[in-house]
This record gives C-alpha cells, sequence and structure tokens, in this order.
C-alpha cells in the first residue's frame, strides 16, 4: 500500500471508530460503572473491535501518529471487562 492509501484506510477506520463504535463503548462502559454486568451482544462487540483493532495494527505501526488510538481502545476494553467482572462477583457476594 501507498502512504496515501494507508492514510486513506487509517481515516476511515478513525470515522468509523469516532461516529460508531466509539459512542456505543462509552455508552457500555457508562453502564459497568454503574454496576451493570456486560450483556452478551455487549461482551462481542467489545470482542469484534479488540480483534479489529489488532488486525490494524500493522497499518498503525508504520504510522506511529496514530497508533495512540490502539492504546486507548485496549485499555478501554480492559477497564470495562475488568469492571464488568467485578460487578459479576459482586452479585454472587451479596
Amino acid at each position: 500500500m501507498t502512504q496515501d492509501q494507508d492514510i486513506g484506510v487509517i481515516t476511515a477506520l478513525m470515522e468509523r471508530m469516532v461516529k460508531y463504535r466509539l459512542p456505543r463503548v462509552l455508552a457500555i462502559r457508562e453502564r459497568v460503572e454503574g454496576g451493570a454486568v456486560l450483556e452478551e451482544q455487549e461482551l462481542e462487540f467489545l470482542e469484534r473491535i479488540l480483534e479489529d483493532a489488532q488486525k490494524a495494527a500493522p497499518l498503525f505501526q508504520d504510522h506511529p501518529e496514530y497508533g495512540g488510538v490502539l492504546g486507548k481502545v485496549v485499555s478501554l476494553y480492559r477497564h470495562i471487562t475488568a469492571k464488568a467482572l467485578e460487578n459479576e462477583q459482586a452479585r454472587f457476594r451479596d
């Protein structure tokens, strides 16, 4: 891929993240921070985002100026799943 093609793909990925995925991820985070557990479709959605981020990693390695996005996606995934697990465990303790 050429430099221009790389930037075009990155732009499309970023646009999809900002318009469609990030709002849903933030809504899921808000729910689990409020004490909810993950629903199956939410977990599948988060896993799909993580898989997509891993697939896109080589492209972002060639363009480190965008690489921070992948780190933030992984960080959000970890935070949400850890909090959801904590909430799930609390349900069984109560």
